[in-house]
C-alpha cells in the first residue's frame, strides 16, 4: 500500500509572520519583486545621500582630518562614543583607527566597550554621565573626542562633548535629521549632519563619513611627514 505524503504542519503564527513562504507561486513572485524594488530604491537613496554629504562637507572633512592628524602626531588619542547603533559605530570608528586594514595604527578607544564601567556609572550616578566621566578620567588636552548620535539629542553625548571641550580635546560630532542639540553646542569643532529622516540611511552615511575621515587623516599625516608619537608605521601603504 502506497503511503500518501504528509502535509507539513505550519506552526501557529508562522504563516502570518512569513506569508511569502506559504503563498502560491504567483503571490511569492509578487513579494520577491517588491523586495527587489525596495532594495534597489534603498541602494539608490544611500548613493544619493552620500553624494549630498560629500558636497556639503568635503572641505570640512579635509580640515577635520588635518586637525586630527596634528593631534595624533603630538601623541593625542581618539575617544569615541554613542548609544545603540551609534555605540556599534563608535566601536567601528575606534577599530578602524586602532587596527586599520592598511597603514599605521593610531591610538583609539571606544567608551562603550567596558560594560562594567558603563553599568557602574549608570547605576551609581546616572546614564547621562557614562561618557563624560570617562572623558574626565582619560582625556587630556590634545586628545580627540568623536561622538555619534542619529538624533543629535542624546544627553550623554552632549555632556561628553561639554566635558571634552572643557579639557581642551578636539571635538568631532556626527548626527542625523537636522542635527538636534549638537547644532546648539558651539564647542563642537567639526559637526557632520546627515540630512535624512531614516535612521538606517543616517547610520550608513555616517559609516562612510568616518571611513573617509580615517583615510584623509592618514593622508594628512603622510603629507606632513609625521608619525604619531608611540605609533610607528607598520610598513603598509597609506591608502
Amino acid at each position: 500500500m502506497t503511503e500518501l505524503p504528509q502535509v507539513p504542519v505550519v506552526p501557529d503564527g508562522m504563516q502570518d509572520l512569513y506569508p511569502f513562504l506559504y503563498a502560491h507561486e504567483s503571490a511569492s513572485d509578487t513579494v520577491l519583486a517588491e523586495v527587489a524594488r525596495s532594495t534597489a530604491a534603498k541602494a539608490a537613496e544611500i548613493v544619493r545621500l552620500r553624494r549630498e554629504v560629500a558636497g556639503l562637507y568635503a572641505a570640512d572633512l579635509s580640515a577635520c582630518a588635518r586637525a586630527m592628524a596634528e593631534r595624533f602626531a603630538a601623541g593625542g588619542r581618539l575617544f569615541t562614543f554613542g548609544n545603540g547603533g551609534s555605540s556599534t559605530d563608535a566601536q567601528g570608528v575606534a577599530t578602524t583607527f586602532l587596527h586599520p586594514p592598511t597603514g599605521r595604527p593610531l591610538p583609539a578607544l571606544s567608551l562603550t566597550c567596558d560594560v562594567a564601567v558603563v553599568t557602574a556609572l549608570s547605576n551609581d550616578i546616572g546614564f547621562d554621565v557614562v561618557f563624560a566621566r570617562q572623558i574626565a578620567a582619560f582625556g587630556r588636552r590634545g586628545d580627540i573626542a568623536l561622538g555619534l548620535s542619529t538624533s543629535g539629542g542624546s544627553p550623554n553625548v552632549v555632556q561628553a562633548f561639554e566635558e571634552a571641550a572643557r579639557r581642551g580635546l578636539l571635538t568631532v560630532g556626527m548626527a542625523g535629521y537636522h542635527g538636534g542639540r549638537l547644532t546648539e553646542l558651539e564647542m563642537i569643532d567639526h559637526l557632520f549632519v546627515i540630512p535624512s529622516s531614516s535612521v538606517h540611511r543616517i547610520q550608513e552615511a555616517q559609516t562612510t563619513v568616518y571611513h573617509v575621515l580615517w583615510e584623509l587623516t592618514l593622508r594628512a599625516m603622510a603629507e606632513q611627514k609625521v608619525t604619531a608619537a608611540g605609533c610607528p608605521a607598520l610598513g603598509g601603504d597609506v591608502p
